[in-house]
């Protein structure tokens, strides 16, 4: 992650006004040589470093298990919450209902999640893990943590991470409560 966008999930963090920060960080990032920070460069690098990063996961968890990430993504999520539906995961990872049913369905054929009724509701269906797909997803666990520890952890001293992690969480927080970025359907 560049130092623009380090200093403005910084600036974020610490309440700033994002348009005041534009004027603010020049002073802060100079010390890099950095250009002036601006919003447009901020989302440039933010989208820009996303899909390096997952794009690299993908070749990485492809290589090592035979998945992608967005496959591993929906494991976690069922490993971590027992009992999602469907729904739940589109609206976690901010994916189309359509779009996630079908991405479950890839991986019932796969053997690694089973569809079963909902005891409290008979209309709807509760997902879970089978015995093979929680050895996966543990086995990619592993691989997923070592990555982030060389491409993220190992770019960034601990405070950075940390003042970056809140930062995108309360962006994070503030889009979802927005509604901002619900796909349809």
């Amino acid at each position: 992650m560049s130092v623009r966008c380090c200093l403005l999930m910084l600036s974020a963090f610490h309440g700033s006004n994002l348009y005041a920060v534009e004027a603010n960080v020049h002073a802060a990032a100079s010390f890099s040589g950095a250009e002036p920070v601006t919003l447009a460069a901020v989302f440039s690098d933010l989208v820009r470093c996303e899909t390096r990063l997952y794009n690299a996961l993908n070749e990485v968890l492809r290589r090592e298990h035979g998945i992608v990430a967005s496959q591993f993504e929906f494991l976690s999520y069922l490993r971590d919450h027992p009992g999602a539906r469907v729904a739940d995961l589109a609206q976690f990872h901010a994916v189309g209902v359509g779009a996630t049913s079908k991405g479950i369905g890839r991986l019932e054929e796969r053997g690694w999640v089973r569809r079963v009724p909902n005891p409290a509701d008979g209309r709807s269906l509760l997902l879970e893990l089978t015995r093979s797909g929680a050895e996966l997803t543990n086995a990619a666990e592993d691989t997923f943590q070592h990555y982030l520890a060389t491409r993220i952890g190992a770019t960034m001293a601990p405070q950075q991470l940390q003042a970056v992690g809140r930062a995108l969480g309360r962006l994070r927080a503030a889009l979802e409560q927005d509604g901002v970025g619900i796909p349809v359907g």
